[in-house]
């Protein structure tokens, strides 16, 4: 009889539990005992582990969050730490790990396979950025909320006659942007793949005021960038307002702290942008930050299934003792790929489709 671990790390998204409760109910069917790992990797460190039952998984399928908890611990910052998680493993009998996560938890899960920890991949981001998958489960989620938000945000702009600028979660990838901002009929979408000039923006939002539209709906990814110049006139005369900008590039962001796998903390690029255009337009405008209400409550129906293919397919995995793996759904196949794969590159999003988005642009 196998005993199995599972565990979710990084930030949370809708779907979680449902994975959880599909590894487990898998591996009931095989005999196999289940051990819920608390907050990530963390709790592989410290040996803080849970048994997981068919009683422990009932009726966690719609809930948001994750009954283990979670966390950004990386293991790699110290090399006692590995040396407590490999200790831990074996403590526990634990003959293969279930890793949800994004790219930090699953780059960690590589490093691990690598020194010998049975380990496979569950790809969890809202921000749908792995690549090896068509989609990450929490994403679908995750663009329902921001579209729902953007629609509730037009009747206000509208009857106000504001630009209401709409920051939305999205380090590297600008995948919740660019389809909610379709789906919600955003007036200008703003991404981390391509650096915007502000006068570009104003003279969008210009020509809807000329058409007799007296009103935008400006939807921005929180890693989207400012071209160079623009930041530095930005600058002048505005010092404080501006936030923590980053001295690599023009990110803006909250603090210059970083977690334990070296990201910023972003935050700030909506307040920006409406203040520039503020001041550029004279139009009255306004700024909502969705941040971590995108990731909350409960999944769609379409991350629940998702969600309850990848955890079955990961057990089947670790049945067939296919360890280094991560499971990926490629067109509607859940199938195994290579974790180096999911994590060597991060899947941007595809142009041909900010092309559609930007034919609306100024419209």
């Amino acid at each position: 009889m196998k005993k199995i671990g599972v565990l979710t790390g990084g930030g949370d998204c809708p779907g979680l539990n449902a994975v959880i409760r599909a590894v487990v109910k898998k591996s009931i069917k095989y005999g196999w005992e289940i051990i819920g790992i608390r907050n990530g990797w963390k709790g592989l460190i410290e040996g803080d582990v849970e048994p997981l039952t068919d009683y422990t998984v009932s009726g966690i399928l719609p809930k948001g969050g994750t009954i283990i908890g979670t966390s950004r611990t990386n293991p790699f910052k110290r090399e006692e730490d590995v040396q407590k998680l490999t200790e831990n493993v074996r403590k526990f009998g634990i003959d293969g790990v279930a890793a949800i996560g994004g790219e930090d938890t699953l780059g960690v899960a590589l490093k691990l396979h690598q020194i010998g920890v049975p380990v496979v991949g569950i790809p969890k981001t809202i921000d749908n950025d792995l690549s090896g998958t068509d989609y990450t489960f929490g994403f679908d989620t995750a663009v329902s909320i921001v579209t729902e938000a953007i629609d509730r945000l037009h009747t206000t702009a509208e009857s106000h006659h504001r630009v209401i600028v709409v920051e939305v979660m999205g380090r590297h990838a600008g995948w919740i942007a660019t389809m909610a901002g379709i789906a919600g009929g955003a007036d200008e979408i703003l991404i981390p793949e391509e650096p915007f000039e502000i006068e570009e923006v104003c003279s969008h939002l210009t020509a809807r005021y000329d058409h007799g539209k007296k009103f935008s709906i400006v939807v921005i990814a929180e890693g989207a960038q400012p071209k160079k110049e623009d930041l530095s006139v930005a600058q002048t005369g505005e010092e404080g307002e501006l936030g923590h900008v980053s001295g690599e590039s023009t990110l803006i962001t909250q603090t210059d702290e970083k977690d334990e796998f070296g990201h910023v903390k972003l935050g700030g690029i909506g307040h920006f942008l409406a203040r520039e255009i503020k001041k550029r337009m004279g139009v009255d405008t306004r700024v909502t930050v969705l941040g971590h209400v995108q990731r909350g409550g409960s999944p769609t129906a379409y991350d629940r299934i998702l969600a309850t293919r990848f955890g079955v397919a990961a057990v089947e995995l670790i049945n067939e003792n296919n360890y280094g793996k991560m499971v990926a759904l490629q067109g509607n196949k859940i199938v195994p790929v290579e974790l180096e794969e999911a994590v060597s590159n991060l899947k941007t999003v595809d142009m041909d489709l900010y092309e559609i988005a930007k034919i609306f642009f100024g419209r």
